[in-house]
């Protein structure tokens, strides 16, 4: 107990026995102080003895696409625990093929009294989409916070990372290894996510190796942000003469690896794959991933911070949080081929005859 004390008085900025008087319920210690002492404990994760726990501030609804997308348990773990901390009560919705829909989960939640409604990866990510089901919701007086995902059309704050950004660090880390030959496995286009991926991949692909937009652009698959969908756009790639993908997700990259093996290659001998969002256990993967690090915490917290202001009646502009990603080296990517090199002969035909000077292959 002495080394938690002195833990959480430094974290406070105040002594021991201070400590020890707001844990013990003793009188003599300010609203301010006592406060500072709590947020302590949260911060360095010790539980608030049962006593001075917060009472439940209501209910906040969490909908999200799926779950088989570790990404996602990981948005609703630290959004979960930021809500609990703050004394409300999380209600992860999901939907789920042949389920409920995004607008059915959401009037299951609003006739429940949810005080709030935060959306990772809705509908609000889909260009296609009709924006108005947010303005019907904010009619009804409920405040919501969206992640991952833009529209000018809904008055909403938005957390979202730098997606643009993400593509020219693995650009530039894929270019450094030797890499010129690099294609893009990106889920529909209509997603506003996967829009932004290609502007930053063409971009990166033109300032960092000089490869014109329209060229590049020829390197780009879209496919579905699965495993599978990951293999099917992985294999195109490859058999125009790639010798690098990025993925717009982890699964999508292990669908990557596998359609790489499959046509006899090795990751990264022969082909290297770049992931993106740094999902839970993709660090163990067979070779570990490299990937573009979501910063999933700080945008959970974030999302979180900003909904309990517009519950609060002090609502956060209504704008977009960008947050940056950082580059996770592991072991799927390498050097790659030297200028003028042969391309080894266990490749696809159509990789074979790839010309160095021609990065699209054709």
């Amino acid at each position: 107990m002495t080394a938690r004390l002195a833990d959480i008085a430094a974290q406070a900025g105040v002594s021991e026995a201070t400590v020890s008087r707001v844990l013990n319920g003793k009188p003599g210690v300010s609203a301010a102080t006592r406060q500072s002492v709590l947020a302590a404990l949260d911060l360095l994760g010790y539980e608030r003895p049962v006593r001075l726990r917060q009472r439940s501030a209501g209910l906040v609804g969490l909908i999200t696409p799926e779950l088989e997308n570790p990404i996602f348990p990981a948005f609703a773990q630290v959004i979960g625990q930021a809500l609990t901390r703050q004394g409300y009560t999380p209600v992860l919705a999901t939907q789920t093929p042949g389920g409920s829909t995004e607008d059915e989960l959401v009037e299951m939640l609003v006739e429940r009294g949810v005080a709030g409604i935060i959306f990772v990866s809705g509908l609000h990510a889909d260009s296609t989409a009709d924006m108005e089901r947010y303005d019907r919701l904010q009619g009804q007086g409920v405040p919501f916070v969206l992640i991952n995902g833009f529209s000018d059309k809904i008055k909403a704050p938005f957390v979202s990372p730098d997606d643009r950004g993400a593509m020219r660090l693995a650009v530039t880390h894929l270019a450094a290894l030797g890499h010129e030959r690099i294609g893009l496995a990106v889920g529909p286009k209509r997603f506003v996510p996967v829009q932004r991926k290609i502007e930053g991949f063409l971009r990166s692909m033109d300032e960092v190796l000089g490869i014109p937009a329209d060229q590049a652009a020829a390197r780009i698959q879209h496919s579905l942000f699965t495993l599978e969908g990951g293999q099917a756009a992985a294999s195109g790639l490859i058999d125009s003469g790639c010798t690098a993908v990025v993925c717009a997700s982890d699964m999508m990259a292990l669908g990557a690896v596998r359609a790489a093996r499959q046509q006899g290659l090795s990751v990264p001998g022969d082909v290297s794959v770049v992931g993106f969002d740094d999902s839970p256990l993709i660090a163990f993967t067979d070779p570990p991933l490299t990937t573009i690090r979501q910063p999933v915490t700080a945008m959970g917290q974030a999302a979180v911070r900003a909904l309990l202001e517009e519950i609060g009646g002090t609502p956060a502009p209504h704008s977009e949080f960008v947050f940056l990603p950082e580059l996770v080296v592991r072991g799927s990517t390498a050097s790659g081929p030297k200028a003028g090199a042969a391309v080894p002969v266990q490749q696809s035909a159509g990789r074979r005859t790839a010309d160095a000077r021609n990065p699209t292959g054709g």
